[in-house]
């Protein structure tokens, strides 16, 4: 699996900052992301948070939220810091997920937007089982995410809907399909496991940890 990254760059970042508004049907997929975070959670935690996007619409819901946003980006870190400087409910904390999770505490949501794929499948696998342990007994995980395509044909479909050619696929994407990523969910322990959205290589992901285990 390729190690490149190129999120470490402010033009890459900004690159795609502008063009995050025009993905098609992303917005469907947030609009069912927000549909399944219970009203009553008192604590989010957004992984790969980005420019602050999705926490933002999770705020509008819950504004009384202790929410920590994660990224590693200083492009998106100076993003997200600008766009909840005036709430103190949300803590801005710089980490690179390819790193194991520092202590956070627990919380009752955790989430994240297209993000995780950027990680390799070893990484991906131990970051859900991190998740898992943070979460609250009934907490939610929704991952809203970038996946692979079953044939290169379909990938290739999912690049024309962006407009962007095969020469200009994002060498830092390293997909893997919706199939093995439910079952890691399970056998995690997760459960309620399923795909609750997709839009080509577009799908959101949801686990609920159990009451009790």
């Amino acid at each position: 699996m390729n190690p490149i990254n190129l999120w470490t760059s402010a033009e890459h970042a900004l690159r795609y900052l502008s063009k995050a508004d025009s993905i098609p049907h992303r917005t469907e997929g947030e609009a069912v992301l927000l549909e399944h975070v219970p009203k009553t959670v008192k604590r989010i935690l957004d992984l790969g948070t980005g420019d602050g996007r999705l926490l933002a619409l999770l705020k509008i819901d819950h504004p009384q939220a202790q929410s920590v946003a994660v990224d590693f980006s200083a492009t998106m870190l100076e993003a997200v810091k600008k766009r909840f400087a005036n709430d103190p409910s949300v803590q801005v904390i710089a980490h690179n997920l390819d790193q194991p999770l520092p202590e956070l505490g627990f919380f009752d949501a955790v989430v994240s937007s297209f993000a995780i794929h950027h990680l390799s499948d070893d990484r991906k696998l131990s970051l859900y089982t991190e998740i898992f342990y943070i979460l609250e007994p009934g907490g939610i995980f929704c991952n809203l995410e970038h996946v692979a395509s079953p044939t290169p044909a379909l990938h290739e479909h999912f690049l024309q809907q962006l407009g962007i050619s095969p020469e200009n696929d994002d060498p830092s994407n390293k997909l893997l399909n919706v199939e093995t990523q439910l079952n890691w969910l399970r056998k995690i322990g997760f459960t309620d496991v399923d795909c609750y959205w997709k839009w080509l290589e577009l799908a959101l992901l949801i686990g609920v940890k159990p009451d009790s285990i």
